[in-house]
């Protein structure tokens, strides 16, 4: 079955908490989107006219579902074994296949930009007023989809969201709460052709655009506990449901 095919399912509900002031503590790379300058040090290509809001941590990148996008020149877990992928964002409803945030790896397989064999991404399906993640990772001799079309959240409100890969399995999750696991055989993605790179707020392609707000990513070369994410807020996985 095709990834788009997959069929959709119940709503729970979510709701909002505060993060961790400090950010927690875990080793990693820490992206803050709350300039349309520079993410990290790392210069950003402004493509369409994304704004900058508040959250309840401070700024965030909005993006209007159309033609808005932010390019950084670096895939962060180009190289790990081992990793997690965090996000704290805002969907806020629009076309139904969404991909918000693209790591590609200069694989040399050549081809325009978001055709590459070797990526790591973060997509959500919208449904009515709702969505569902959609966590995807691709690389020489594997490719595993993570989508749970029961698991559904309201949209226009906050959430945590990752994916990790401990040797063995990979997950995703929503507010700390795992929406689906499977066995992988990950290798590290390479980049021989440069740092990689990062869309957020489209697919590479220029295809895929989000409508709603990301406040920022962390990257760790370890596969992570949710007592450990670094952006999750405390309190906000509970009995299976979305509470940020």
């Amino acid at each position: 079955m095709r990834r788009r095919d997959l069929l959709r399912g119940a709503l729970p509900l979510a709701t909002l908490a505060m993060p961790r002031l400090a950010w927690g503590r875990p080793t990693g790379d820490l992206w803050r989107f709350d300039s349309l300058r520079s993410v990290a040090g790392l210069p950003v290509e402004v493509l369409g006219a994304p704004t900058l809001i508040d959250s309840p941590w401070g700024a965030a990148t909005a993006f209007d579902g159309v033609g808005d996008a932010l390019l950084i020149g670096r895939h962060p877990l180009v190289g790990a074994r081992t990793f997690t992928f965090e996000a704290l964002f805002r969907p806020d409803g629009g076309a139904f296949e969404q991909r918000w945030f693209h790591l590609e790896a200069d694989d040399g397989a050549g081809g325009a930009p978001g055709t590459g064999t070797t990526r790591m991404l973060f997509e959500i399906r919208v449904v009515d007023r709702s969505w569902y993640l959609d966590a995807f990772v691709t690389g020489p001799g594997y490719k595993q989809t993570l989508i749970a079309p029961a698991r559904r959240f309201p949209v226009g409100r906050w959430y945590h969201v990752a994916q990790s890969y401990d040797g063995h399995v990979y997950r995703a999750f929503v507010d700390g709460v795992v929406q689906a696991e499977a066995p992988l055989a990950f290798t590290p993605q390479r980049s021989p052709g440069g740092p990689g790179r990062a869309a957020i707020g489209m697919r590479m392609n220029r295809v895929n655009y989000f409508h709603g707000a990301v406040r920022a990513a962390f990257f760790a070369r370890r596969a992570l506990d949710p007592a450990d994410f670094r952006l999750l807020p405390p309190g906000a996985a509970r009995s299976g449901r979305g509470h940020l």
